[in-house]
């Protein structure tokens, strides 16, 4: 090949090469063929290039000269060399040099050799051009483009050419980035910066091939740059890692990433998008967090990949891998070999997820890791960063780790994740801190070995990490029951968490799935009917209770998985147990049975504690989030509200014995506590009803007279207050 390295300069007097004759360079011109010049536009992936870009000038003139790789062209035998490729390289040199001679006042007779730059795109651009050596010096006193667009010889018209409009950005991004360096010219003269020029005979390739290849019109793009800097920087660590890396990312990531490319029909924002993925997790691994840091490629670049990088030469085995893993399946597409072991319903040898996830969790990555939601979430969280590390993982070990051992170990990383939610974390400003260097360590452990090593700290849920690792021992001794616990693992109600149920109640796992495959406001009645089962949240006044609704799984997830946040999980085991043992299968119609077997042993007893109402009259539970509110259950059981949101009192709110009596008059301004009654008022009691004056409600003797319900020594309704008021209310 007849490459050669040059600077614009000397390229106007170096001879290469034509139809057996050596033929020195007179002019470089922009063939008609060619797009826009595209480094001044005024988007924000193009600034960010153009930034990045003028950033490497300014540093080989400030502090070590670089080469801008191959300029690829040809040269006919008047001397006139048409780059096909490297024209936006080729047009910023141009302006950077035209501005270094106008800055250093330069004799004209040294840069003249500008006026052999020209663009043939359009008559505008090669005018400008032309009329920019010529015609202008700045005055360094405004700004470069407004003060052109004032010169008399420049047309209005031609604000609208892309080229000329794009070379106005970037002269005045030249100015920003160079008004401050000494004696450019002088250093540009000493090769400060110089490139490849490639005639393309010396290729193989056709004109013809060429023309097709430049004249698609493509903008220019953020990955062109990062492969550029990457290859730039892999070269100056190692040449030979550069080149192999290099000629993978042309072909073998290229081939594999080919199959998820988007509308466009190239794979570069894939690509980029796994690159962050896979910095981040070299960031987590090497103990930091992500918090705080650029998500930009270029940055990632030069502090994983850059020859200063601390420990540069693993972070490029890293990247390797990262890829190479994914084209080490052959045949076989990430997809097909993802969806062998994932599902959104519960299949044998597969995790389950849930459906607002997708199922490729590989394409899922490419398509938005790094992207924030609408809410300020992550759209690729951390819990699925975890899963996709696990999956990359085996890959890596995939001669060491059988697929049924990998499928098992998958299981219990997913149930880990799903109930973490708190622990997960990557931030020191929340309270528990940057987990996540701990947790990769941990679900590397987990697949390489299969062992939970609950001893971890800051890593997941210490309780799922001892139910996993309970797991794993009582399944060697009971291999029979081994589809029902996942299965029961699987139940949409408990994502991997059993303790509910517990591991010493095998008969029990299949009859969970039963028992929940009936009406969910007949199970909240047929567990109260065998006692109060929910729990007091940690802010002491809020209690969480089922719900009837299948749209909201919240409230029977938050009961079925222990938490520090609430007390009572054990008694919810306690009655859940009771009912699952009393019989092998459920319908709707034996729940009933309980139900009214209940309600019908308070009324033969005459005896209504406030578990009575609950069961009996279907407003106590309205089915929305199952928040309910007490002062103290224990002391005062009747004097609680149905909470309508999930976390705080609303004018939705109100007080059940209330509302029994009449909903039309429930003060809304008081969140339900009031039932309005012309100039009174009526309030619910633990043991009755007050009724008050409404304008002596400020004052301590407001109450005009109460109705009392006889309770027994234990505070039991020995009455059915809501009939007894009934009967009362129209007579208020």
């Amino acid at each position: 090949m007849g490459t050669a390295l040059h600077t614009f300069i000397d390229i106007f007097s170096a001879a290469f090469p034509v139809e057996e004759e050596n033929v020195t360079v007179q002019k470089i011109v922009i063939p008609i063929i060619q797009r826009d010049y595209a480094q001044g536009r005024k988007d924000t992936d193009v600034a960010r290039i153009r930034d990045r870009f003028l950033n490497s000038l300014r540093a080989a003139v400030t502090e070590a000269p670089i080469t801008l790789d191959f300029v690829y062209g040809d040269i006919d035998s008047n001397g006139v060399m048409t780059p096909l490729d490297g024209q936006q390289r080729l047009t910023t040199l141009f302006l950077l040099h035209w501005y270094a001679a106008k800055r250093g006042e330069v004799a004209e007779e040294e840069y003249a050799f500008l006026n052999n730059f020209s663009y043939e795109t359009r008559y505008s651009a090669r005018d400008f051009c032309d009329c920019l050596i010529r015609k202008y010096t700045p005055s360094f006193t405004q700004q470069i483009s407004e003060e052109i667009v004032d010169q008399a010889w420049f047309p209005l018209d031609w604000e609208k050419d892309p080229t000329i409009s794009s070379m106005l950005v970037m002269l005045d991004a030249i100015d920003a980035k160079f008004s401050d360096v000494p004696d450019t010219w002088s250093k540009l003269k000493d090769g400060a910066i110089s490139f490849y020029f490639l005639p393309i005979k010396d290729m193989g390739l056709t004109d013809e091939l060429y023309i097709k290849m430049n004249s698609r019109g493509k903008p220019l793009t953020q990955f062109e740059h990062f492969k550029a800097e990457l290859e730039h920087s892999l070269r100056l660590v190692d040449e030979a890692t550069a080149k192999r890396i290099l000629r993978k990312i042309d072909i073998d990531w290229t081939d594999m990433l080919w199959f998820y490319r988007g509308e466009d029909n190239i794979i570069d924002d894939e690509f980029l998008r796994y690159f962050r993925f896979v910095c981040d997790i070299i960031c987590y691994q090497a103990g930091g967090t992500t918090q705080g840091k650029s998500d930009n490629e270029f940055d990632l670049l030069k502090e994983y990949f850059s020859p200063e990088a601390e420990n540069v030469m693993l972070n490029i085995t890293k990247l390797e891998s990262y890829f190479d893993c994914w084209c080490s399946l052959g045949d076989v597409t990430p997809t097909d070999f993802l969806l062998k072991f994932i599902s959104y319903e519960h299949e044998a040898g597969k995790i389950q997820i849930e459906t607002r996830y997708a199922l490729d969790i590989f394409e899922d990555c490419l398509r938005t890791y790094a992207d924030i939601a609408g809410n300020g979430n992550r759209s690729f969280p951390l819990g699925r960063i975890i899963l996709l590390f696990a999956f990359v993982t085996y890959l890596e070990h995939r001669t060491d780790v059988s697929e049924t051992d990998f499928a098992r170990r998958l299981r219990i990383v997913n149930n880990l994740i799903q109930n973490s939610e708190d622990e997960i974390s990557d931030s020191e400003r929340r309270t528990s801190g940057n987990r996540m260097p701990t947790i990769l360590r941990q679900v590397e452990e987990i697949i390489l070995t299969g062992v939970v090593d609950a001893a971890f700290e800051k890593s997941m849920n210490p309780s799922q990490l001892q139910e996993e690792a309970e797991k794993i021992v009582w399944l060697e001794e009971h291999p029979e029951y081994a589809e029902d616990l996942f299965a029961l693992e699987d139940h949409e109600l408990l994502q991997g968490q059993i303790g509910i149920v517990g591991l010493e109640n095998p008969e029990q796992f299949v009859r969970f799935g039963r028992l929940f495959d009936c009406d969910w406001d007949k199970i909240d009645c047929a567990l109260m009917s065998i006692g109060f089962y929910g729990q007091k949240e940690r802010n002491g006044w809020r209690y969480q209770l089922g719900t009837s609704s299948r749209r909201n799984t919240k409230a029977w997830r938050a009961l079925f998985h222990r938490s520090r946040n609430n007390s009572g999980f054990d008694e919810t085991k306690r009655i859940l147990k009771e009912l699952l043992a009393s019989k092998e299968d459920f319908s709707d119609e034996y729940l009933d049975f309980i139900k009214e077997a209940f309600i019908k042993g308070c009324e033969q007893d005459k005896l209504y504690p406030w578990r009575y109402y609950y069961v009996k009259y279907d407003f106590f539970r309205p089915g929305s989030y199952g928040k309910y509110s007490w002062d103290s259950v224990e002391e005062t059981p009747y004097l609680f509200s149905v909470m309508m949101t999930e976390t705080k009192w609303s004018e939705n709110t109100y007080q059940p014995f209330l509302r029994a009596i009449d909903e039309s008059r429930l003060s809304r301004d008081e969140m339900g506590q009031y039932l309005l009654c012309g100039d009174k008022y009526m309030e619910a009691l633990n043991d009755g009803y007050s009724i008050c004056d409404m304008a002596r409600e400020e004052e301590e003797d407001a109450e005009i007279y109460r109705i009392t319900v006889t309770q027994n020594e234990d505070g039991i309704d020995k009455e059915n207050r809501i009939e007894k008021m009934m009967k009362i209310y129209p007579n208020i």
